[in-house]
């Protein structure tokens, strides 16, 4: 597929926008005071939310949009505009009494502890709305598509979505709601809403399990109720279904290992915008989204979705690290505290018995990182015969596999740099080698000898090709 490049598709984004804080400690304790944790707090972060995170992935996708919402007179107001500076994000707010919204995380080790929420509903009306839909005006004569981002803080009023969508219709723009609530008429004509499986049974009114019958059913319930084209609904680990009038299609989920599903929403909502701005038909624009999706559930807290990872994602060549890769890849990991397993060898010929160690080897632990023999350390290994396949054809087989998360591929004859900079969790060795003889063993936390499974070997299968042993 080629790659994606969204310039001079600018989104309107009409919504909620709020700040997310995150405190990150660890626990030894529970309080004397009261049976609560108590988090010795290391770092603090903070993140744009709400539509602010649906501007955010956008200008990780490297395009631009502009945020019409609601803020406090407050510190937080201010800060919140300084991050929408910070990613140059253009913003008009209407300012009001109420506190701007902000989400306070207190995280001990990898467990989110509580949540504090710094927040007055207030509904924006008369005077402010009408401020609002004028600055919505003036922004709807320059933009590709439109978000409206409802949290259900106040902004997304009847009036204002009303208003909104009947003038992005009259000029042709797609509309993308992300929903909030259980009265989905003030959404009426939007091109497409994107409730998860939850939403929509609030939506309906009922009990949806997430199976394909009952998510297509309620879908078409509310298409019937709200005159939309379609409905996206995400499904967590059943993918993302598109349900049109009279037909409907799931894509699978590209999500391997979830972290932290905070804003992936907002995610696909982005992705959805600019695919959607730009001219795609929905079913590309939501296997795009469905990618960005996969990647941001992989990080912590509400990080954006970078264009460089989502062209990678949608190319095998993505796993094949270089040096400068593998440390960030490595680092990353290490924060989110998953065990890593390495592993190498040349795979030459890929067969049963490699894929069998290889499996084996990814089930003891969270990420499999994978040693690549080069072309010359094979031929310096096997003989000027071998290999049989380049390493990046080899390279791009392994990728193939879902078990194997990154390949480094080495020069040397032995792993030892390698395993000197990722310092794995574990080490797996295959044959019949004894742990205190495996090179690098002194960078792992523990090592591991696999069987091999009797009867495969590359040696074996290009013997039987050739006719060797017959």
């Amino acid at each position: 597929m080629s790659e994606y490049d969204f310039t001079g598709i600018s989104v309107l984004i009409i919504g909620d926008v709020m700040l997310d804080r995150y405190h990150f400690g660890t626990v030894s304790r529970i309080s004397p005071e009261a049976p609560v944790p108590v988090v010795n707090v290391k770092k603090m972060t903070q993140t744009l939310g709400g539509a602010g995170n649906v501007a955010n992935n956008i200008s990780g996708l490297q395009s631009g949009s502009v945020i019409v919402g609601a803020c406090g007179k407050d510190a937080d107001g201010a800060t919140l505009k300084k991050m929408l500076d910070g990613i140059n994000t253009r913003y008009s707010f209407v300012e009001t009494e109420s506190p701007t919204t902000t989400k306070l995380r207190v995280i001990g080790d990898k467990q989110q502890i509580v949540r504090l929420d710094f927040e007055e509903v207030t509904p924006v009306k008369d005077k402010l709305a009408q401020k609002a839909l004028n600055h919505i005006k003036k922004e709807l004569e320059k933009c590709s598509a439109v978000v409206i981002s409802d949290y259900g803080k106040g902004f997304c009023s009847f009036e204002i979505c009303e208003e909104v969508i009947r003038l992005a219709c009259n000029k042709g723009l797609p509309v993308i709601v992300d929903p909030k609530g259980a009265d989905w008429r003030k959404y009426a004509g939007a091109t497409t809403i994107t409730p998860n499986v939850k939403e929509l049974a609030e939506a309906v009114g009922r009990k949806v399990d997430n199976v394909d019958e009952e998510v297509v059913l309620a879908a078409r319930e509310v298409i019937e109720r709200t005159r939309v084209k379609y409905l996206v609904v995400t499904r967590s680990e059943k993918g993302i279904s598109i349900v049109w009038r009279d037909e409907y299609m799931h894509i699978p989920t590209e999500a391997r290992e979830v972290f932290d599903v905070s804003g992936a929403g907002d995610t696909v909502v982005a992705s959805l915008a600019l695919c959607l701005g730009k001219g795609s038909d929905i079913s590309e624009a939501v296997k795009v989204a469905n990618k960005a999706a996969g990647i941001v559930v992989s990080k912590v807290g509400t990080a954006p979705v970078l264009l460089d990872e989502l062209n990678e994602s949608f190319n095998t060549y993505s796993k094949v690290l270089n040096s400068f890769q593998l440390d960030s890849y490595v680092a990353n990991i290490r924060s989110m505290k998953r065990k890593i397993v390495f592993t190498n060898g040349c795979f030459d010929i890929l067969h049963r018995g490699h894929v069998t160690y290889l499996r084996k080897a990814a089930s003891m632990g969270d990420v499999l990182i994978l040693g690549l023999n080069s072309d010359a350390s094979v031929k310096s290994l096997k003989g000027d015969s071998r290999p049989m396949n380049s390493e990046m054809d080899r390279a791009e087989v392994l990728a193939a596999l879902e078990f194997i998360d990154a390949i480094v591929i080495f020069d040397e004859d032995t792993p030892f740099q390698l395993i000197k900079t990722i310092q794995p969790d574990i080490l797996v060795k295959g044959g019949d080698y004894k742990a205190e003889d495996v090179v690098g063993r002194e960078y792992a936390k523990k090592t591991v000898i696999v069987d091999f499974v009797e009867g495969y070997s590359t040696t074996k299968t290009i013997e039987d090709m050739q006719g060797v042993n017959k």
